[in-house]
């Protein structure tokens, strides 16, 4: 850690670029707005928080699911990738018991660590991940006295980039640098926002989205076992000759709850007729073998989401190997089929609550439409609303960007990079 004069300089003369080109995959004069915003950010916890004895700088990444639909909470394979959208913190040590938190934009959460135990008028609140955090890192060895935190975000909220994922990686890097001397490993940081998200915050998440920010760069996870099994898969994107493009669909998230609660549901009811818990301890030939009597007991949609299973649970390994090759056709090959068995068997493009209303299809045809069989479109993350994701030739980037904003709305398409770290400690 440094003083804030001496952190201005180390950023003002370049001497993090190296660390900066990590999170942003570029180089150059390119990291000037990313110097800048943790420069701003800088200047925002001096006027929240006061002169620090020393402070250090955090990020931790959004993460954009690339194979895997709705595998994870099967026990399944999913690939998934850091991206250079993130979360950023400008942090010091409190030696009173207290954590105070200011994010751009929204007010200050404060908590005291004598009651560590959940609350449950914290739930859903960004407070909760505090309290959780801390909590388990106490538990484990790593007593937390608090800290002061400014940060800021551009992770885009409802894209299925998991900015509550990336914050509990941002508060568990926090607390590893300043409690833990840095010994917690990104998989229990990842493991600790889990929790922290389960039971403080009161979501039943599975554990993909805090591996993918907290583990960083491309890689596939095998959630089968306890403790998950990574394969690094990183891949350069530019080097293929393709852009990774999320596109905003413009789709309400309001009331879909109940939608996105039946697919596990579903396939779990499929599972358990089959004397499994989940799918993945079961297999697509034990349901065809059963077909008549798992249509009887679970209904026709459920089979579908079984088989949607098997199918992007075996895709997985297939898109890993084909990128670690460097066949990056042979992957897209893949993506395009993840998308077809999304909108075919798995369901979670439309919701027909109401059938005028199909923002996620809509898109995904534009997408079809203007890449004319080159490239590769899927839903993106959970489904219903929100994003969709396209691999887009370079060459055809800004026409394809133009075209679809003239129909979905300025800004609409996000162009991202991925990139090779997850949550870490920005240092020299």
């Amino acid at each position: 850690m440094t003083t804030i004069t001496e952190t201005i300089a180390l950023l003002t003369s370049g001497a993090m670029d190296d660390c900066l080109s990590r999170l942003y995959a570029c180089r150059g004069e390119a990291l000037l707005p990313y110097r800048q915003r943790f420069l701003e950010a800088i200047e925002a916890f001096h006027k929240e928080f006061g002169d620090a004895q020393e402070i250090a700088l955090f990020s931790a990444p959004g993460r954009t699911e690339l194979g895997g639909n709705h595998t994870d909470h099967q026990g399944g394979h999913v690939l998934a990738g850091s991206v250079n959208l993130d979360i950023i913190a400008v942090a010091a040590v409190r030696t009173d018991g207290q954590i105070r938190l200011k994010s751009e934009g929204f007010g200050m959460d404060c908590i005291t660590l004598d009651h560590l135990q959940p609350v449950k008028e914290e739930e859903n609140t960004s407070a909760s991940l505090l309290r959780g955090i801390a909590a388990k890192f106490t538990e484990n060895g790593h007593p937390v006295t608090g800290f002061d935190a400014y940060t800021t975000s551009d992770v885009l909220r409802g894209s299925g980039l998991s900015s509550s994922a990336a914050f509990e990686v941002l508060v568990g890097n926090i607390c590893n640098t300043f409690f833990a001397e840095g010994s917690v490993d990104a998989v229990q940081i990842a493991q600790i926002g889990q929790y922290a998200e389960n039971v403080y915050f009161g979501k039943p998440c599975g554990l993909m989205d805090q591996m993918a920010c907290s583990v960083g760069g491309v890689i596939g996870i095998d959630f089968k076992e306890a403790m998950p099994q990574i394969t690094r898969a990183d891949v350069d994107l530019t080097a293929e000759g393709y852009a990774l493009c999320i596109l905003d669909s413009g789709a309400d998230h309001a009331d879909l709850t109940g939608d996105y609660a039946a697919i596990p549901a579903e396939m779990k009811a499929v599972a358990h007729a089959l004397g499994a818990e989940v799918l993945s301890q079961t297999s697509k030939e034990a349901l065809l073998a059963n077909l008549p009597a798992i249509r009887r007991s679970c209904g026709d949609r459920a089979v579908l989401r079984a088989l949607h299973f098997f199918g992007d649970d075996a895709r997985v390994p297939r898109e890993t190997a084909a990128l670690q090759n460097g066949d990056f056709s042979a992957f897209l090959e893949e993506v395009k089929a993840s998308g077809r068995s999304s909108f075919m068997y798995l369901q979670n493009v439309s919701t027909y609550q109401s059938p005028a209303g199909q923002e996620v299809a809509v898109t995904i045809a534009l997408c079809e439409q203007l890449l004319a069989g080159r490239g590769a479109v899927r839903v993106h993350g959970g489904g219903f609303a929100g994003t969709v994701q396209a691999f887009v030739p370079l060459d055809m980037l800004d026409a394809f960007r133009a075209a679809a904003e003239a129909v979905l709305g300025e800004g609409k398409c996000h162009v991202l990079r991925l990139r090779s770290a997850g949550g870490i400690h920005v240092t020299a």
